[in-house]
């Protein structure tokens, strides 16, 4: 029983990250500590413990498996990386949480599932012009699934996301910053690492 966010953190860091990273997919591994934290903010709320939980564009499972920790119920990761999810079904069953985790491949848009929480971390659309809409359709979708949502976003997109939130009848009612570590694992990234100012938006739709 994990009763510390720093027990999560260390059961969450030795979790990996993409085997075969796709840039077009802008698939960048959660650091341990944001997904931790995100994780522990989301039990505090009440939104996990005895819930069912979905993860859209889980990757490697970090924060599915974060939250399976954290007492869940349920717990669904969905991603089109087959690789990536083979890593997170093996790391759910060195955690012990493979009897409340499944890990689906396939397109969020083909998930019909529905839940009491979705936390996601979607591609940021920053790299190419057909994903630039990407976190929107996150957003819309996340919202589709589940009441309320936990969902990763560029800081300086805070103002435009808040606008499409209240188009689709819902309100962000708690803002986490953070300063999220890019690695250079891609040929276009001329920095060893940088950072990027994140936002989580706890979002809840209006009944």
């Amino acid at each position: 029983m994990i009763t510390k966010k720093r027990q999560l953190e260390m059961a969450l860091q030795a979790i990996p990250s993409h085997p075969h990273p796709d840039p077009n997919l802008e698939q960048y591994h959660t650091p341990a500590s944001i997904a931790a934290d995100v994780v522990w903010n989301a039990q505090a709320y009440g939104d996990l413990r005895d819930m069912k939980v979905v993860d859209l564009g889980c990757g490697t499972g970090i924060l599915a498996l974060g939250v399976a920790l954290m007492g869940a119920v349920e717990v669904v990761g969905v991603d089109v990386d087959i690789d990536a999810l083979q890593v997170a079904n093996s790391e759910a069953v060195r955690l012990e949480v493979q009897d409340k985790c499944r890990f689906l491949n396939m397109d969020m848009n083909d998930f019909h599932e529905k839940a009491d929480t979705v936390i996601q971390n979607p591609p940021f659309g920053a790299q190419k012009a057909h994903r630039k809409d990407a976190d929107r359709r996150f957003l819309e979708k996340a919202l589709e699934v589940a009441p309320v949502i936990y969902s990763f976003h560029l800081a300086k997109t805070r103002e435009f996301l808040e606008q499409i939130v209240k188009a689709l009848n819902s309100n962000v009612t708690h803002v986490f910053n953070y300063n999220f570590p890019l690695p250079r694992i891609y040929h276009f990234h001329q920095d060893e690492k940088r950072e990027v100012e994140v936002v989580v938006l706890r979002i809840e739709r209006m009944e």
